[in-house]
Protein backbone atom coordinates (compact mmCIF):
# COMPACT_ATOMS: atom_id res chain seq x y z
CA UNK A 1 0.00 0.00 0.00
CA UNK A 2 2.60 2.11 1.30
CA UNK A 3 4.20 1.71 -2.03
CA UNK A 4 1.39 2.52 -4.26
CA UNK A 5 0.85 5.46 -2.19
CA UNK A 6 4.44 6.82 -3.13
CA UNK A 7 4.19 5.80 -6.46
CA UNK A 8 0.45 7.49 -7.35
CA UNK A 9 0.59 10.41 -4.76
CA UNK A 10 1.35 13.11 -7.18
CA UNK A 11 -1.89 11.84 -9.61
CA UNK A 12 -4.40 11.28 -6.89
CA UNK A 13 -3.14 15.06 -5.06
CA UNK A 14 -4.07 16.59 -8.56
CA UNK A 15 -7.14 14.71 -8.92
CA UNK A 16 -8.24 15.57 -5.76
CA UNK A 17 -7.11 19.44 -6.52
CA UNK A 18 -9.23 18.80 -9.93
CA UNK A 19 -12.31 18.03 -8.25
CA UNK A 20 -12.01 20.37 -5.01
CA UNK A 21 -11.81 23.03 -8.03
CA UNK A 22 -14.35 21.78 -10.48
CA UNK A 23 -17.09 19.58 -8.46
CA UNK A 24 -19.07 22.37 -7.77
CA UNK A 25 -19.13 24.00 -11.15
CA UNK A 26 -19.87 20.39 -12.17
CA UNK A 27 -22.83 20.06 -9.72
CA UNK A 28 -24.29 23.72 -10.67
CA UNK A 29 -24.60 22.47 -14.01
CA UNK A 30 -25.87 19.29 -13.27
CA UNK A 31 -28.57 21.25 -10.83
CA UNK A 32 -29.31 23.68 -13.74
CA UNK A 33 -31.29 20.89 -15.90
CA UNK A 34 -33.24 19.90 -12.32
CA UNK A 35 -37.19 19.64 -12.57
CA UNK A 36 -37.84 21.34 -9.86
CA UNK A 37 -36.70 24.10 -7.34
CA UNK A 38 -34.77 21.37 -5.26
CA UNK A 39 -30.97 22.23 -4.28
CA UNK A 40 -29.96 19.52 -2.54
CA UNK A 41 -32.14 16.85 -4.80
CA UNK A 42 -31.99 15.85 -8.66
CA UNK A 43 -35.37 15.41 -9.01
CA UNK A 44 -35.71 15.07 -12.66
CA UNK A 45 -34.19 16.43 -15.90
CA UNK A 46 -36.20 19.25 -17.14
CA UNK A 47 -35.34 22.48 -19.60
CA UNK A 48 -37.86 24.70 -18.11
CA UNK A 49 -34.96 26.64 -16.28
CA UNK A 50 -33.15 27.64 -19.68
CA UNK A 51 -36.59 28.50 -21.09
CA UNK A 52 -37.20 30.67 -18.56
CA UNK A 53 -33.72 32.09 -18.73
CA UNK A 54 -34.12 33.24 -22.52
CA UNK A 55 -37.71 34.84 -21.20
CA UNK A 56 -35.77 36.85 -18.99
CA UNK A 57 -34.64 39.86 -21.17
CA UNK A 58 -32.24 40.72 -18.25
CA UNK A 59 -30.33 37.81 -18.58
CA UNK A 60 -30.56 37.87 -22.38
CA UNK A 61 -29.55 41.83 -22.18
CA UNK A 62 -27.46 41.30 -20.03
CA UNK A 63 -25.58 38.44 -21.89
CA UNK A 64 -25.45 40.81 -25.27
CA UNK A 65 -23.90 43.54 -23.05
CA UNK A 66 -21.15 41.14 -21.73
CA UNK A 67 -20.02 40.06 -25.28
CA UNK A 68 -19.79 43.34 -26.65
CA UNK A 69 -17.63 44.53 -23.28
CA UNK A 70 -15.80 41.75 -23.35
CA UNK A 71 -15.05 42.05 -26.86
CA UNK A 72 -13.97 45.54 -27.41
CA UNK A 73 -12.08 45.30 -23.98
CA UNK A 74 -10.19 42.61 -25.21
CA UNK A 75 -9.01 44.22 -28.53
CA UNK A 76 -8.15 47.67 -26.84
CA UNK A 77 -6.28 45.13 -23.88
CA UNK A 78 -4.46 43.61 -26.40
CA UNK A 79 -3.26 46.29 -28.63
CA UNK A 80 -2.27 48.61 -25.33
CA UNK A 81 -0.84 45.53 -23.76
CA UNK A 82 1.16 44.74 -26.96
CA UNK A 83 2.78 48.57 -27.09
CA UNK A 84 3.45 48.68 -23.29
CA UNK A 85 5.44 45.10 -23.80
CA UNK A 86 7.10 46.42 -26.83
CA UNK A 87 8.19 49.31 -24.74
CA UNK A 88 9.88 47.88 -21.92
CA UNK A 89 11.02 44.66 -23.76
CA UNK A 90 12.86 47.14 -26.31
CA UNK A 91 13.46 50.08 -24.33
CA UNK A 92 15.56 48.72 -21.72
CA UNK A 93 16.28 52.16 -20.72
CA UNK A 94 14.56 55.07 -20.60
CA UNK A 95 13.47 58.19 -18.11
CA UNK A 96 10.64 56.75 -15.55
CA UNK A 97 10.90 53.20 -16.69
CA UNK A 98 10.72 51.79 -13.81
CA UNK A 99 7.77 53.37 -12.89
CA UNK A 100 5.96 52.87 -16.34
CA UNK A 101 6.50 49.11 -15.44
CA UNK A 102 5.02 49.44 -12.02
CA UNK A 103 2.03 51.34 -12.93
CA UNK A 104 1.54 49.03 -16.27
CA UNK A 105 1.43 46.24 -13.64
CA UNK A 106 -0.39 47.42 -10.48
CA UNK A 107 -3.77 46.57 -11.63
CA UNK A 108 -2.90 42.78 -11.73
CA UNK A 109 -2.29 43.01 -7.28
CA UNK A 110 -4.44 45.59 -6.71
CA UNK A 111 -8.04 45.05 -5.51
CA UNK A 112 -10.57 45.08 -7.64
CA UNK A 113 -12.29 46.90 -5.02
CA UNK A 114 -9.88 49.45 -5.12
CA UNK A 115 -9.81 49.81 -9.16
CA UNK A 116 -13.61 50.41 -9.06
CA UNK A 117 -13.61 52.88 -6.67
CA UNK A 118 -10.70 54.53 -8.13
CA UNK A 119 -12.57 54.65 -11.32
CA UNK A 120 -16.23 55.71 -10.23
CA UNK A 121 -13.93 58.52 -8.46
CA UNK A 122 -12.12 59.60 -11.65
CA UNK A 123 -15.59 59.45 -13.69
CA UNK A 124 -17.65 61.47 -11.16
CA UNK A 125 -14.61 64.14 -11.50
CA UNK A 126 -14.37 63.99 -15.26
CA UNK A 127 -18.32 64.14 -15.40
CA UNK A 128 -18.63 67.31 -13.18
CA UNK A 129 -15.38 69.18 -15.30
CA UNK A 130 -16.10 67.98 -18.84
CA UNK A 131 -19.93 66.92 -18.29
CA UNK A 132 -19.03 63.14 -19.17
CA UNK A 133 -18.87 60.28 -19.67
CA UNK A 134 -21.84 59.06 -17.99
CA UNK A 135 -21.79 55.83 -16.42
CA UNK A 136 -22.77 53.11 -18.81
CA UNK A 137 -21.04 50.71 -21.26
CA UNK A 138 -18.55 53.29 -22.41
CA UNK A 139 -17.27 53.31 -18.39
CA UNK A 140 -17.48 49.89 -18.50
CA UNK A 141 -15.06 49.40 -21.03
CA UNK A 142 -12.50 51.72 -19.48
CA UNK A 143 -12.47 49.90 -16.48
CA UNK A 144 -12.22 46.52 -17.75
CA UNK A 145 -9.13 47.26 -20.61
CA UNK A 146 -7.27 48.82 -17.62
CA UNK A 147 -7.32 45.21 -15.38
CA UNK A 148 -6.80 43.62 -18.50
CA UNK A 149 -4.25 45.18 -20.41
CA UNK A 150 -1.88 44.73 -17.62
CA UNK A 151 -1.99 41.18 -18.24
CA UNK A 152 -2.05 41.10 -22.01
CA UNK A 153 1.57 43.56 -21.49
CA UNK A 154 2.96 40.22 -19.70
CA UNK A 155 1.54 37.44 -22.14
CA UNK A 156 2.88 39.21 -24.79
CA UNK A 157 6.08 40.44 -22.63
CA UNK A 158 7.27 36.71 -22.17
CA UNK A 159 7.47 35.73 -25.82
CA UNK A 160 8.91 39.10 -26.89
CA UNK A 161 11.86 38.27 -25.03
CA UNK A 162 11.86 35.02 -27.01
CA UNK A 163 11.98 36.78 -30.37
CA UNK A 164 15.12 36.22 -31.67
CA UNK A 165 16.61 39.94 -32.45
CA UNK A 166 19.26 39.05 -35.42
CA UNK A 167 16.03 38.44 -37.67
CA UNK A 168 14.97 41.81 -36.64
CA UNK A 169 18.12 43.31 -37.45
CA UNK A 170 18.92 41.26 -40.69
CA UNK A 171 15.54 43.05 -41.65
CA UNK A 172 16.88 46.67 -40.85
CA UNK A 173 20.03 45.66 -42.49
CA UNK A 174 18.02 44.58 -45.54
CA UNK A 175 16.54 48.51 -45.72
CA UNK A 176 13.31 48.12 -43.43
CA UNK A 177 12.55 50.74 -41.62
CA UNK A 178 11.32 50.67 -37.66
CA UNK A 179 7.68 50.58 -38.46
CA UNK A 180 8.22 47.81 -41.12
CA UNK A 181 10.16 45.48 -39.04
CA UNK A 182 7.29 45.92 -36.12
CA UNK A 183 4.25 44.94 -38.51
CA UNK A 184 5.96 42.15 -40.95
CA UNK A 185 8.63 40.63 -38.96
CA UNK A 186 7.90 41.09 -34.71
CA UNK A 187 4.00 41.29 -35.13
CA UNK A 188 3.76 37.41 -36.95
CA UNK A 189 6.01 36.28 -34.74
CA UNK A 190 4.02 37.58 -31.28
CA UNK A 191 0.58 36.94 -32.95
CA UNK A 192 -0.03 33.74 -30.94
CA UNK A 193 0.74 36.05 -27.56
CA UNK A 194 -1.10 38.39 -28.85
CA UNK A 195 -4.18 36.71 -29.28
CA UNK A 196 -3.43 34.64 -25.76
CA UNK A 197 -3.99 38.13 -24.84
CA UNK A 198 -6.85 39.04 -26.32
CA UNK A 199 -8.69 35.56 -25.09
CA UNK A 200 -7.90 36.56 -21.30
CA UNK A 201 -8.78 40.03 -21.33
CA UNK A 202 -11.75 38.52 -22.93
CA UNK A 203 -12.42 36.23 -20.53
CA UNK A 204 -11.56 38.40 -16.92
CA UNK A 205 -14.07 41.10 -18.68
CA UNK A 206 -16.94 38.92 -19.31
CA UNK A 207 -16.54 37.39 -15.54
CA UNK A 208 -15.92 40.26 -13.73
CA UNK A 209 -18.57 41.73 -10.89
CA UNK A 210 -16.78 44.33 -9.15
CA UNK A 211 -15.94 47.03 -11.31
CA UNK A 212 -18.70 46.71 -13.18
CA UNK A 213 -20.69 47.15 -10.22
CA UNK A 214 -18.69 50.41 -9.61
CA UNK A 215 -19.00 52.17 -13.14
CA UNK A 216 -22.16 50.53 -14.61
CA UNK A 217 -25.39 53.10 -14.93
CA UNK A 218 -28.63 52.68 -15.07
CA UNK A 219 -30.11 50.41 -17.68
CA UNK A 220 -26.61 48.73 -18.74
CA UNK A 221 -26.18 45.58 -16.95
CA UNK A 222 -23.53 43.01 -17.85
CA UNK A 223 -24.52 39.02 -17.32
CA UNK A 224 -22.56 38.31 -14.26
CA UNK A 225 -23.71 41.80 -12.63
CA UNK A 226 -27.44 39.99 -13.34
CA UNK A 227 -26.48 36.71 -11.34
CA UNK A 228 -24.92 39.05 -9.01
CA UNK A 229 -28.24 40.71 -8.53
CA UNK A 230 -30.52 37.28 -8.65
CA UNK A 231 -28.09 36.24 -6.31
CA UNK A 232 -28.30 38.81 -3.33
CA UNK A 233 -32.73 38.53 -3.67
CA UNK A 234 -32.21 34.46 -3.58
CA UNK A 235 -30.87 31.54 -5.18
CA UNK A 236 -33.00 30.46 -8.06
CA UNK A 237 -32.44 28.03 -10.92
CA UNK A 238 -32.39 30.25 -13.66
CA UNK A 239 -29.22 32.00 -12.55
CA UNK A 240 -27.63 28.39 -12.41
CA UNK A 241 -28.48 28.15 -15.99
CA UNK A 242 -27.26 31.59 -16.51
CA UNK A 243 -24.14 30.72 -14.73
CA UNK A 244 -23.93 27.69 -16.92
CA UNK A 245 -24.03 29.63 -20.17
CA UNK A 246 -20.94 31.94 -18.92
CA UNK A 247 -19.05 28.88 -18.07
CA UNK A 248 -19.71 27.45 -21.82
CA UNK A 249 -19.18 30.83 -23.02
CA UNK A 250 -15.61 30.88 -22.10
CA UNK A 251 -14.58 27.84 -22.25
CA UNK A 252 -15.73 27.45 -25.89
CA UNK A 253 -13.21 30.74 -26.20
CA UNK A 254 -10.25 28.85 -24.47
CA UNK A 255 -10.93 25.66 -26.23
CA UNK A 256 -11.08 27.21 -29.60
CA UNK A 257 -7.84 28.87 -28.29
CA UNK A 258 -6.18 25.86 -27.51
CA UNK A 259 -7.06 24.01 -31.08
CA UNK A 260 -5.76 26.87 -32.55
CA UNK A 261 -2.31 26.80 -31.58
CA UNK A 262 -2.19 23.30 -31.50
CA UNK A 263 -2.87 23.24 -35.37
CA UNK A 264 -0.43 25.64 -35.56
CA UNK A 265 2.47 24.09 -33.66
CA UNK A 266 1.79 21.19 -35.81
CA UNK A 267 1.96 23.19 -39.27
CA UNK A 268 5.01 25.34 -38.13
CA UNK A 269 6.76 21.65 -37.31
CA UNK A 270 5.37 20.38 -40.87
CA UNK A 271 6.84 23.28 -42.71
CA UNK A 272 10.25 23.18 -40.48
CA UNK A 273 11.07 19.70 -41.60
CA UNK A 274 9.77 20.49 -44.93
CA UNK A 275 13.07 22.61 -45.39
CA UNK A 276 15.32 20.73 -43.70
CA UNK A 277 14.32 18.13 -45.89
CA UNK A 278 15.11 20.82 -48.66
CA UNK A 279 18.24 21.73 -47.66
Amino acid sequence: MTNWLNKHLGKVWLALVFLFLYAPLAFMILFSFNSTRQHAVFTGFSLRWYEALLADTRIVEGFIVSLQVAFVTGLLAAVLGTFCAFVLVRYQRFWGRTVFSGMATAPMVMPEVIIGLSLLLLMVGAQNVFGGPERGLITIIIGHTLLGMAFAMVVVQSRLQEVDRSIEEAAMDLGARPHQVFFLVTLPNIAPAILAAFLLAFTLSFDDVVITLFLSGPGVSTLPQVIFNFAVRGINPTIYAAATLLILTVTLFVVSYALWVARSTRKRQREMAQALRGV
